[in-house]
């Protein structure tokens, strides 16, 4: 009912910065928080940032201050700015959401993640 197609990652110098965004398609009714989270090899998955649709955000320690979530409600759609990249950040981004979907009348949310993004940085 509801996909999200994640876009942006690739291969980056230390220092270097690239852009992830992510789209929700579907039967959306409305989208509560929408987020980014990685997972790095052999560690487990970890929040990165997160962005309400009022739009106050959160971000992990470990990033902030170098990236910036931000989101365009009318497009169903997610961004961040990766600035300052450091080797460390090298992980798998995926998108989630908490999407708000009308079935049979009634309207409930629902949690959907993206297929995620390979982010790269070099040393």
């Amino acid at each position: 009912q509801v996909q999200l197609v994640e876009s942006g990652g690739g291969l980056v110098q230390t220092g270097g910065s690239l852009r992830l965004s992510c789209a929700a398609s579907g039967s959306i009714f409305s989208i509560n928080v929408m987020g980014w989270y990685r997972q790095a090899p052999g560690k487990q998955r970890e929040l990165v940032a997160s962005i309400r649709s009022g739009g106050s955000t959160n971000y992990a320690d470990s990033v902030k201050g170098r990236f910036t979530i931000s989101r365009d409600n009318a497009k169903n759609t997610v961004y961040l700015q990766m600035n300052s990249l450091k080797p460390e950040d090298t992980a798998v981004y995926y998108c989630n959401a908490d999407v708000f979907i009308v079935s049979s009348g009634l309207l409930n949310s629902y949690d959907y993640w993206g297929q995620g993004t390979q982010v790269t940085v070099s040393s």
